[in-house]
């Protein structure tokens, strides 16, 4: 089941699965940022971090659009896949304003095929860093 559920999050990330991050996300899904201290929980919220964190990766090229990461323009591309159950780990590299990130991103889905956990890991510390104040700008002006 973990192998068509990744297939859903490529076609996502393709602009290819009509209802997007909704069709994808629990509704009480916790989402763990690299920039931010607490859990933030619901799908709402996950939805704002996904798609700022979409923006700030693809330099703005389409606002709150994690399709954006897979236009051949981008920068940002998964390097490694591993899946084990409901898990899934998925390796990605990127790089920002001349700044290389390494990061993983850590899903938990459910037996209904929605993502229940999504936590983000980066490295290096100025990536972190450079991400913690443009993912701050742009939450910013998705809330105005």
């Amino acid at each position: 089941m973990i192998e068509q559920n990744m297939a859903k999050w490529h076609a996502h990330l393709r602009g290819e699965l009509k209802d997007g991050l909704d069709e994808l996300l629990a509704d009480d899904v916790i989402f763990y940022s690299p920039v931010v201290f607490t859990p933030q929980k619901g799908k709402d919220l996950t939805k704002m971090y996904l798609m700022a964190a979409g923006n700030t990766f693809s330099d703005g090229d389409e606002a709150g659009s994690l399709e954006a990461l897979d236009k051949p323009t981008s920068k940002f591309r998964y390097v490694k896949e591993v899946l084990s159950g409901n898990h899934a780990v998925l390796e990605f590299e990127s790089e920002i304003q001349g700044k290389y990130i390494n990061g993983v991103d850590i899903m938990t889905w459910n037996e209904e095929g929605k993502i229940t956990e999504f936590k983000v890991m980066v490295r290096p510390l100025q990536a972190v860093n450079m991400l913690h104040a443009q993912m701050q700008a742009m939450l910013e002006s998705m809330q105005k």
